[in-house]
């Protein structure tokens, strides 16, 4: 929810792009806008937008404006409260598997009333199908995003079981690229390919799988639709990808609503940032690039008026508002610290990356490891719980023991697929040295051209934002900054 609040004008909505219709509401970005966009994005500040007088309702809060008095007052209603853990490990692992399949077969029995609801607004009567037991049950074409990881295999596994009862057959989804096995190589972050795993659960699920083909051409071609929907730059063609393959879910297929596995990461410990000493100990973000390489491109006049410690300021009140008990160990406190940021700064890019390519998409997207009561209970569960067998959610995958086959339930952690395609990289570059070969391309009012090309020329090893966004995601972003300014007419300030 974004609201803009000034001289006496209240104005709130969940779309940003309905509050620009106000001549009141000026696209104008400052210093701190720009430090939002340079050095954070495409993740944010949870309370703000990179527009200087558009602000965002903060997660679990609620707002009440009085016209009378002109006054806003914000009031969280959820925080997650450390409490201290008195299961056994057995006992949290049969908690774990109870809440885990308690919120998948939730989603889908709630997307079987908002089915029905829909049928009988549009025809005056419900739908209905006959499962083998002879009850009508109300249609609801539900399918899963299956990648063949642990995640959207064990929501796969549970809705194909759930909605065997009713006599129906789970219809799973993956997205692939052009020529991407030709082209795909490892690393700590993608340490395999997904097809073969994919094609495993299929057939040991039995369902019926689709696989979405994207092509560099269609990835070009939405690069700026995402900023769109989205409303600010995003992940590039990690945002472009999904809006894509939502949309084919939805138009090619007729699927309502489709499961998938965001938040499971956050609550068990599964970003490599929770493992590696490392990365877990740096005083900042762990998911993002070096900062000095990100202030490295921004005009002199902007890195100069930019608090050098913008990035390190924001890391650090998003600590202290973590809730830890006193008696915690340093790791378990550093635990609770990386779970609380991951969810309300890492977290919070992915969820708006999900919510607005799919509703643009016109597709409703279940998330059942985002249940409050899951999110609630892993928070208070021990570290060495989480890393049972010192895997990164060791705990899920006991849990979810004989639920998959051992490859897939013990398999490495693969992030959402992406294009490893370089024809991706060439398209995106040519499209860079357009807009920078031009002395009037918006983007050039705050970067440096000489750090631009330069970007073009170069194999940055460190990802510019999460495990995803390498150097052809990172020239992307910059295209979708560029454009965004260019669209929505921003004024420097």
């Amino acid at each position: 929810m974004f609201y803009y609040h000034k001289n006496g004008k209240f104005l709130y909505s969940s779309d940003i792009k309905t509050l620009l219709t106000d001549p009141a509401v000026r696209p104008q970005i400052d210093t701190n806008g720009i430090a939002e966009l340079i050095l954070l994005g495409p993740g944010r500040t949870p309370d703000r937008t990179v527009f200087k007088d558009i602000k965002q309702l903060p997660p679990a809060t609620r707002g009440h404006y009085d016209p009378a008095t002109d006054k806003l007052v914000l009031q969280k209603y959820w925080s997650l409260t450390d409490k201290e853990h008195t299961d056994t490990f057995e006992q949290t692992k049969e908690k774990v598997r109870e809440l885990v399949v308690g919120s998948i077969e939730s989603v889908i029995a709630s997307e079987a009333k908002q089915s029905s609801a829909r049928a009988i607004s549009n025809t005056g009567l419900p739908r209905f199908a006959r499962n083998d037991a002879g009850t009508q049950t109300a249609i609801s074409q539900v399918g899963t995003f299956l990648s063949g990881g642990l995640d959207s295999s064990i929501i796969s596994a549970i809705a194909q079981q759930y909605l065997a009862k009713q006599g129906k057959k789970l219809e799973t989804f993956s997205v692939d690229y052009v020529d991407n096995e030709k082209h795909f190589s490892s690393s700590k972050f993608q340490p395999n390919s997904d097809n073969a795993y994919i094609e495993e659960m299929s057939a040991f699920l039995g369902a019926k799988h689709h696989r979405i083909l994207l092509d560099t051409d269609d990835l070009i071609d939405a690069l700026y639709e995402a900023v769109d929907a989205r409303g600010f730059p995003g992940m590039a063609d990690i945002d472009v990808s999904l809006l894509l393959f939502c949309r084919k879910v939805k138009e090619e297929y007729g699927i309502d609503m489709a499961l998938s596995g965001e938040g499971a990461d956050e609550i068990f410990g599964g970003y490599p940032w929770f493992r590696d000493e490392t990365i877990r100990n740096k005083q900042g973000f762990p998911w993002s690039g070096s900062v000095e390489f990100r202030r490295s491109f921004l005009k002199d006049e902007f890195a100069d008026a930019i608090d050098c410690n913008y990035v390190q300021k924001r890391y650090q009140s998003a600590i202290a508002d973590t809730h830890i008990l006193p008696s915690a160990s340093p790791l378990e406190r550093r635990m609770k610290e990386m779970t609380n940021l991951n969810l309300t700064w890492f977290g919070q890019t992915l969820l708006e990356r999900k919510y607005c390519m799919s509703t643009t998409a016109g597709l409703t997207v279940g998330l059942p490891f985002c249940d409050h009561r899951l999110v609630e209970y892993l928070y208070t569960v021990p570290w060495e719980f989480k890393d049972y067998k010192g895997r990164e959610k060791g705990l899920l995958r006991e849990a979810m023991a004989g639920l998959l086959p051992d490859t897939v339930l013990w398999r490495k952690k693969s992030p959402y697929p992406k294009t490893h395609n370089p024809a991706y990289l060439k398209a995106v570059s040519e499209r860079m040295r357009d807009v920078i070969s031009g002395p009037n391309a918006p983007l050039l009012q705050i970067v440096k051209k000489d750090a631009l090309e330069n970007l073009l020329k170069i194999q940055n090893p460190t990802p510019w934002y999460g495990q995803l966004m390498t150097t052809p995601q990172t020239i992307a972003y910059f295209l979708q900054i560029n454009y965004w300014l260019e669209k929505y007419k921003v004024e420097i300030v």
